[in-house]
């Protein structure tokens, strides 16, 4: 058939085919905690360098951009790693079924660190993104392929108890992420490079390491199957989600309705019709093999991921926005006033994991993690400029609550009556749904904040402008300084730029900020509806059913 070659692992005789009747794999006999708790060092150390690398640019990709002279071009070295990452990710699990995960695993991570090379020697923002995408293939497959081997080595009720454990990384990860960021993006040249050159450096090193761990300790049982790799639908897919995620990124900048983008959207909905159709014609071969979704707790699974995912990178697209603007912190003072979110995202992590082990019961967690992660979304509706930061750690802790009980028991539902042969592809579909989800919310609710806040501010702007002491204030050359290029002559305001906020006056920067908080609420109100339609999702049709020990 066209589109796909015949791939045999050469280890053992097949016993899957892609065009006859499948036999179901023999469950692998189950191993101790401890040495669940040893595969699992290895795949923390993987995964670990995905969600660091991840935070990490964020905070000093500002840097990074001045220094290439990028500025403008900046959002391309995110969109790189994201738009690889996600394309990857669905093929990572099909060769993981086909060749085993270890050998997999490990191509993922030797295809990260040679990606964070490439980026620590990058001279321009577009060879930056470039070598951002070598990342991003690797790095598409440590989560993804994490959260497979675990399905691999545990009873369905076991799993959240040890997928906690992937959790909590990704949750530390946020918090040492920006840390790390700060000091090396703060930091003019270390050891004769750009000190933020060595946040792409540092992942060689790590990586070895987690290379060595993986060989000693990751020996998963595995049953070869034979099938054709899905080559035209892996091609179609990519033509499918490339514009539109280009789109996500970039669409507040070209305008949604722009010839440009409108041609985006009509190349990324061919793409998707063609990769539907492939799959169809592919079957079992298939790259996302359509049949999954003819389970109900897959089809749930991933639905639940792609709404869960707007809100959940929504806001914490948003959140660092409104302590950087409105609580005027550093970059690293926000990922550290984070603490919260992620004490309560590792806690709950655990607990839930612990509970779903020894009860087999998931659902009402899965329901009370989405209302948590609802009323943190309302919390920070509230928000305003002088909010207290107990006030702001409230919803904190609501939002890393609903996460820690909400990601693990989705990730579980979506496995739970999926045949082990398909494990693989399951797993990474659901987390690619997920990431798409991810990127729908991130863009999603930066346009909306940026398509408010410049009116909102200029409204308030107008107001403050009646009174003569703000006047006199804005005549004062420091701020007059500091406006020029903000406050343009037609009463428009030039929002590419926060930085001018540090040297205004309180009480002539308070229009802006009160103008930025304003959309912030909006936002954080369409973020609160969302995830109300994933609780009511989650409580009306979710099944409470018992996971099997066995």
């Amino acid at each position: 058939m066209s589109g796909a070659d015949e791939v045999t692992s050469p280890d053992a005789t097949p016993r899957d085919t892609a065009d006859g009747p499948h036999d179901e794999p023999e469950a692998p006999a189950r191993l101790t905690h401890r040495q669940v708790v040893t595969v699992l060092s290895g795949l923390m150390l993987g995964m670990f360098l995905a969600a660091l690398d991840q935070t990490v640019v964020s905070t000093a990709l500002r840097t990074i951009a001045d220094d290439l002279h990028g500025l403008t071009a900046q959002a391309w070295v995110t969109t790189a790693y994201l738009v690889a990452g996600t394309i990857a990710t669905p093929l990572y699990g099909k060769l993981s079924d086909i060749y085993g995960r270890r050998p997999v695993y490990l191509c993922a991570i030797v295809l990260f660190t040679v990606g964070s090379l490439l980026c620590g020697f990058a001279t321009s923002i577009y060879e930056l993104a470039a070598f951002r995408a070598v990342q991003g293939l690797g790095g598409g497959g440590l989560m993804s392929l994490a959260m497979t081997i675990i399905a691999d080595i545990t009873s369905p009720r076991e799993r959240g108890r040890y997928q906690g454990y992937i959790t909590a990384v990704f949750a530390g990860s946020s918090v040492v992420g920006p840390l790390v960021g700060g000091v090396f993006a703060e930091r003019a040249t270390l050891l004769g490079l750009d000190g933020w050159r060595w946040i792409f450096l540092i992942n060689v090193p790590l990586a070895a390491l987690a290379i060595v761990v993986i060989l000693r300790v990751l020996h998963v049982p595995h049953e070869p199957v034979r099938h054709r790799l899905d080559y035209g639908g892996a091609a179609a897919l990519a033509v499918g989600i490339v514009p539109l995620l280009v789109i996500a990124e970039q669409g507040r900048t070209w305008g949604w309705a722009s010839p440009r983008a409108l041609a985006l959207y009509a190349v990324g909905l061919v793409g998707l019709v063609v990769f539907v159709l492939l799959e169809r014609r592919m079957g079992d071969a298939a790259l996302v093999p359509l049949r999954l979704f003819r389970i109900k707790a897959f089809r749930l699974g991933s639905v639940l991921h792609f709404v869960v995912g707007i809100g959940m990178f929504g806001a914490m697209t948003m959140l660092p926005l409104y302590l950087q603007l409105a609580q005027g912190m550093s970059p690293i003072g926000a990922g550290l006033a984070t603490l919260p979110t992620v004490v309560a995202n590792v806690t709950v992590t655990l607990v839930v994991g612990r509970l779903m082990s020894r009860t087999g019961k998931f659902k009402v967690h899965l329901v009370a993690g989405i209302g948590s992660l609802t009323v943190a979304m309302v919390i920070f509706a509230t928000l305003r400029v002088d909010s207290p930061l107990w006030y702001v750690s409230i919803g904190m802790l609501f939002m890393g609550a609903g996460l820690g009980a909400a990601m693990q028991t989705i990730t579980t539902l979506a496995q739970s009556e999926v045949p082990r042969r398909d494990m693989g592809a399951a797993t990474a579909s659901v987390n690619f749904f997920r990431s798409n989800g991810g990127t729908v919310g991130a863009a999603a609710f930066l346009s909306i904040f940026f398509s408010l806040a410049g009116s909102r501010i200029g409204e308030r702007l107008t107001a403050a402008f009646q009174e003569p002491s703000f006047r006199r204030l804005t005549e004062e050359p420091t701020n007059a300084g500091a406006l020029e290029g903000v406050v343009q002559a037609d009463g428009g305001v030039n929002l590419e730029d926060s930085a001018f906020l540090h040297t205004l006056d309180s009480r002539v920067a308070m229009p802006f900020l009160e103008g930025y908080v304003s959309a912030l609420q909006v936002v954080f109100l369409t973020g609160a509806a969302v995830t109300l339609i994933a609780f009511v999702i989650a409580a009306w049709r979710v099944p409470d059913t018992k996971l099997s020990a066995d």
